[in-house]
């Protein structure tokens, strides 16, 4: 008798941790997903900003000699449109769907929604509104965590924004580096 309980507490403590494992995937997974979303949408949004806009910055104090220290930088990369950017981004975590690697069994989260119009293939995606919740919520709480590296990264045209935060930055992506880049 003991050794049946010992063997059916032992398959119990398997499952367990089993089961721990796949949802801490599953987290890091909605986590990453949303990080690449995010990146994805704010590039998106900056690239739709006019670039002969520019906007003035720095102090309008007058330094004793009588000058002022102010700078000229483009609308779309300044401090305050990157904020009003990051405050509507999550919102737009709506139009995408989840995706299941067949080789992996990843989780990846690929747009659903045109931005122009257009038809898209849906054949590999899943949607359900808990999966758009639990991105947005994802979104939202990368974008209020890591706010200050999001503000850095993108005030400054950078390459792979998306592996260099959100795999070496943040770690919110451990295995990102295989992602295509064009993922999203």
């Amino acid at each position: 008798m003991r050794k049946v309980a010992l063997l059916l507490s032992t398959c119990v403590l398997f499952f367990l941790l089993l089961s721990t494992c796949r949802t801490a995937r599953q987290g890091q997974d909605i986590r990453c997903g949303a990080c690449r979303a995010l990146v994805d949408e704010m590039e998106w949004a900056i690239s739709q900003v006019d670039p002969k806009k520019m906007i003035q910055t720095g102090s309008f104090r007058i330094n004793p000699d009588g000058s002022q220290s102010i700078r000229e930088v483009p609308l779309a990369r300044s401090e305050g449109n990157l904020l009003e950017l990051l405050e509507s981004v999550c919102e737009r975590m709506e139009d995408y769907g989840e995706h299941i690697d067949d080789a992996t069994t990843r989780k990846s989260y690929i747009r659903v929604k045109s931005r122009n119009g257009e038809a898209m293939d849906l054949s590999e995606a899943t949607l359900d509104s808990r999966i758009t919740s639990s991105l947005k919520f994802a979104c939202e709480a990368i974008a209020e965590q890591h706010e200050d590296e999001l503000i850095e990264f993108f005030s400054h045209e950078t390459e792979n924004v998306k592996d260099k935060l959100c795999s070496k930055r943040t770690d919110l992506c451990d295995h990102a580096l295989k992602i295509p880049h064009d993922e999203l």
